[in-house]
Protein backbone atom coordinates (compact mmCIF):
# COMPACT_ATOMS: atom_id res chain seq x y z
CA UNK A 1 0.00 0.00 0.00
CA UNK A 2 1.26 3.53 -0.89
CA UNK A 3 1.02 6.35 1.43
CA UNK A 4 1.12 10.08 0.89
CA UNK A 5 2.53 11.45 3.94
CA UNK A 6 2.33 15.55 4.16
CA UNK A 7 4.14 16.80 7.29
CA UNK A 8 6.26 19.88 7.18
CA UNK A 9 8.00 18.93 10.51
CA UNK A 10 11.00 17.28 9.10
CA UNK A 11 12.00 15.04 12.30
CA UNK A 12 8.12 14.01 12.69
CA UNK A 13 8.42 12.93 9.05
CA UNK A 14 11.26 11.39 9.74
CA UNK A 15 9.82 9.28 12.61
CA UNK A 16 6.50 8.84 10.89
CA UNK A 17 8.07 7.81 7.48
CA UNK A 18 10.21 4.83 9.65
CA UNK A 19 7.13 3.75 11.45
CA UNK A 20 4.82 3.60 8.09
CA UNK A 21 7.87 1.88 6.46
CA UNK A 22 8.48 -0.74 8.92
CA UNK A 23 4.48 -2.10 8.68
CA UNK A 24 4.58 -2.51 4.99
CA UNK A 25 3.49 0.80 3.81
CA UNK A 26 5.55 2.53 0.84
CA UNK A 27 5.96 6.48 1.62
CA UNK A 28 6.21 9.17 -0.28
CA UNK A 29 6.89 12.48 1.21
CA UNK A 30 5.65 16.39 0.77
CA UNK A 31 6.91 19.29 2.80
CA UNK A 32 4.36 21.93 1.82
CA UNK A 33 0.85 22.27 0.37
CA UNK A 34 2.29 22.69 -2.79
CA UNK A 35 3.66 19.71 -3.16
CA UNK A 36 0.93 17.70 -1.42
CA UNK A 37 -1.47 19.06 -3.58
CA UNK A 38 0.94 18.45 -6.73
CA UNK A 39 1.36 14.83 -5.82
CA UNK A 40 -1.88 13.86 -5.06
CA UNK A 41 -3.61 15.27 -8.23
CA UNK A 42 -0.65 13.60 -10.31
CA UNK A 43 0.06 10.16 -7.95
CA UNK A 44 -2.60 7.57 -7.14
CA UNK A 45 -2.28 6.52 -3.23
CA UNK A 46 -4.06 4.38 -1.35
CA UNK A 47 -4.28 6.80 2.00
CA UNK A 48 -2.82 10.28 2.59
CA UNK A 49 -1.46 11.16 6.56
CA UNK A 50 -1.97 15.01 6.04
CA UNK A 51 -0.90 17.66 8.40
CA UNK A 52 -3.47 21.08 8.20
CA UNK A 53 -0.99 23.50 9.10
CA UNK A 54 1.39 22.83 6.20
CA UNK A 55 3.00 25.72 4.26
CA UNK A 56 2.64 27.97 1.13
CA UNK A 57 -0.97 26.33 0.30
CA UNK A 58 -2.82 24.84 3.97
CA UNK A 59 -4.15 21.11 4.14
CA UNK A 60 -7.58 22.40 4.59
CA UNK A 61 -7.17 23.85 1.33
CA UNK A 62 -5.13 21.25 -0.17
CA UNK A 63 -8.25 18.41 0.87
CA UNK A 64 -10.98 20.89 -0.37
CA UNK A 65 -9.17 20.91 -4.13
CA UNK A 66 -8.69 17.43 -4.32
CA UNK A 67 -12.25 16.77 -3.26
CA UNK A 68 -13.29 19.37 -5.97
CA UNK A 69 -10.99 17.59 -8.46
CA UNK A 70 -13.09 14.39 -7.55
CA UNK A 71 -10.13 12.68 -5.92
CA UNK A 72 -11.44 10.15 -3.22
CA UNK A 73 -8.26 8.79 -1.56
CA UNK A 74 -9.24 8.28 2.01
CA UNK A 75 -7.22 11.12 4.14
CA UNK A 76 -6.52 11.36 7.90
CA UNK A 77 -5.86 14.66 8.60
CA UNK A 78 -3.42 15.91 12.12
CA UNK A 79 -4.07 18.59 13.59
CA UNK A 80 -2.84 20.50 17.02
CA UNK A 81 -4.52 18.70 19.70
CA UNK A 82 -6.74 21.96 20.86
CA UNK A 83 -7.63 22.95 17.11
CA UNK A 84 -11.13 21.41 17.47
CA UNK A 85 -12.40 23.50 15.02
CA UNK A 86 -9.30 22.56 12.39
CA UNK A 87 -11.01 18.88 12.97
CA UNK A 88 -14.27 20.33 12.70
CA UNK A 89 -13.48 22.24 8.91
CA UNK A 90 -11.02 19.35 7.94
CA UNK A 91 -13.73 16.76 8.41
CA UNK A 92 -16.28 19.08 6.61
CA UNK A 93 -14.46 18.96 3.78
CA UNK A 94 -14.14 15.51 3.10
CA UNK A 95 -11.75 13.96 5.56
CA UNK A 96 -11.87 10.56 6.73
CA UNK A 97 -10.37 10.72 10.00
CA UNK A 98 -8.16 13.05 12.07
CA UNK A 99 -5.77 12.82 14.54
CA UNK A 100 -4.13 15.08 17.18
CA UNK A 101 -0.43 16.24 17.81
CA UNK A 102 1.40 14.65 19.71
CA UNK A 103 0.49 11.13 18.79
CA UNK A 104 1.82 7.53 18.91
CA UNK A 105 2.81 6.17 15.80
CA UNK A 106 1.19 3.35 16.28
CA UNK A 107 -2.26 4.48 16.23
CA UNK A 108 -1.53 6.54 12.92
CA UNK A 109 -0.96 3.12 10.95
CA UNK A 110 -3.90 1.16 12.72
CA UNK A 111 -5.96 4.20 11.41
CA UNK A 112 -4.31 4.03 7.67
CA UNK A 113 -5.02 0.31 7.70
CA UNK A 114 -8.86 0.91 8.97
CA UNK A 115 -9.27 3.86 6.02
CA UNK A 116 -7.80 1.21 3.73
CA UNK A 117 -10.16 -1.47 4.56
CA UNK A 118 -12.86 0.72 4.70
CA UNK A 119 -12.18 1.86 1.53
CA UNK A 120 -11.88 -1.54 -0.37
CA UNK A 121 -14.75 -2.24 1.58
CA UNK A 122 -14.15 -4.46 4.06
CA UNK A 123 -13.93 -4.12 8.14
CA UNK A 124 -12.08 -6.97 9.28
CA UNK A 125 -8.34 -6.91 9.85
CA UNK A 126 -7.96 -10.37 8.79
CA UNK A 127 -8.64 -10.75 5.14
CA UNK A 128 -9.23 -14.51 4.12
CA UNK A 129 -9.39 -15.99 0.34
CA UNK A 130 -9.67 -20.17 0.28
CA UNK A 131 -7.18 -21.34 2.26
CA UNK A 132 -5.23 -18.41 2.37
CA UNK A 133 -5.49 -16.09 5.68
CA UNK A 134 -3.86 -12.42 5.69
CA UNK A 135 -3.63 -10.53 8.79
CA UNK A 136 -1.94 -7.40 7.33
CA UNK A 137 -1.44 -5.78 11.19
CA UNK A 138 0.78 -8.16 12.25
CA UNK A 139 2.07 -9.34 8.84
CA UNK A 140 0.60 -13.18 9.26
CA UNK A 141 0.20 -14.93 6.24
CA UNK A 142 -1.25 -18.61 6.12
CA UNK A 143 -1.89 -21.30 4.04
CA UNK A 144 -4.13 -24.06 5.46
CA UNK A 145 -3.54 -22.83 8.88
CA UNK A 146 0.32 -23.07 7.86
CA UNK A 147 2.59 -20.15 8.64
CA UNK A 148 4.22 -18.71 5.12
CA UNK A 149 7.36 -16.68 5.23
CA UNK A 150 7.24 -13.71 2.90
CA UNK A 151 9.05 -10.60 2.33
CA UNK A 152 8.47 -7.08 2.41
CA UNK A 153 7.53 -6.73 -0.87
CA UNK A 154 5.46 -9.30 -1.01
CA UNK A 155 3.68 -8.55 1.96
CA UNK A 156 2.61 -5.65 -0.20
CA UNK A 157 1.98 -7.51 -2.97
CA UNK A 158 -0.42 -9.63 -1.66
CA UNK A 159 -2.28 -7.20 0.85
CA UNK A 160 -3.06 -4.98 -2.19
CA UNK A 161 -4.11 -7.96 -4.54
CA UNK A 162 -6.26 -9.67 -1.49
CA UNK A 163 -8.00 -6.25 -1.06
CA UNK A 164 -8.99 -5.96 -4.87
CA UNK A 165 -10.47 -10.15 -4.61
CA UNK A 166 -12.09 -10.76 -8.03
CA UNK A 167 -10.59 -7.69 -9.50
CA UNK A 168 -8.02 -7.53 -12.57
CA UNK A 169 -5.26 -5.15 -11.15
CA UNK A 170 -2.42 -4.51 -13.72
CA UNK A 171 1.58 -4.61 -13.72
CA UNK A 172 1.08 -1.06 -13.57
CA UNK A 173 -1.27 -0.81 -10.97
CA UNK A 174 0.72 -2.81 -8.61
CA UNK A 175 4.04 -0.86 -9.52
CA UNK A 176 1.80 2.67 -8.50
CA UNK A 177 0.60 1.10 -5.45
CA UNK A 178 3.60 -1.22 -3.64
CA UNK A 179 6.55 1.08 -4.96
CA UNK A 180 7.78 4.76 -3.23
CA UNK A 181 8.39 7.30 -6.36
CA UNK A 182 12.47 7.10 -5.15
CA UNK A 183 12.49 3.34 -5.11
CA UNK A 184 13.59 1.38 -8.71
CA UNK A 185 10.57 0.51 -10.13
CA UNK A 186 11.34 -2.03 -12.69
CA UNK A 187 7.78 -4.48 -14.52
CA UNK A 188 9.60 -7.38 -14.21
CA UNK A 189 10.63 -7.35 -10.64
CA UNK A 190 6.24 -7.49 -10.49
CA UNK A 191 6.51 -11.12 -12.16
CA UNK A 192 9.31 -12.70 -9.98
CA UNK A 193 7.19 -11.27 -6.82
CA UNK A 194 4.35 -13.01 -8.13
CA UNK A 195 6.18 -16.45 -8.98
CA UNK A 196 7.74 -16.11 -5.85
CA UNK A 197 4.17 -15.70 -4.13
CA UNK A 198 2.72 -18.60 -6.32
CA UNK A 199 5.47 -20.78 -4.89
CA UNK A 200 4.70 -20.07 -1.19
CA UNK A 201 0.64 -19.77 -1.52
CA UNK A 202 0.00 -22.17 -4.28
CA UNK A 203 -0.27 -21.77 -7.86
CA UNK A 204 -3.69 -21.01 -8.14
CA UNK A 205 -3.78 -18.67 -5.83
CA UNK A 206 -2.99 -15.36 -8.13
CA UNK A 207 -4.61 -15.99 -11.67
CA UNK A 208 -2.43 -14.17 -14.64
CA UNK A 209 -4.78 -12.67 -17.13
CA UNK A 210 -3.21 -12.53 -20.24
CA UNK A 211 -2.61 -8.85 -21.57
CA UNK A 212 -4.05 -7.17 -18.52
CA UNK A 213 -2.21 -8.75 -15.33
CA UNK A 214 -3.32 -10.31 -12.39
CA UNK A 215 -6.10 -11.76 -9.81
CA UNK A 216 -6.84 -13.41 -6.72
CA UNK A 217 -10.34 -15.32 -6.59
Amino acid sequence: MRILLAEDDAELARRLGAALGEAGFAVDYAADGDDALFLGETQDFDAVVLDLGLPKLSGLEVLKRWRRAGRDVPVLVLTARDAWTERVEGLNAGADDYMGKPFQAAEVVARLRALVRRSAGGASPVLRLGDITLDAAAGVVEVAGRPIELTARELRILVYLMHRTGRIVSQAELIDHVYAMDDVRESNTIEVYIARLRKKLGRDAIRTIRGLGYRMG
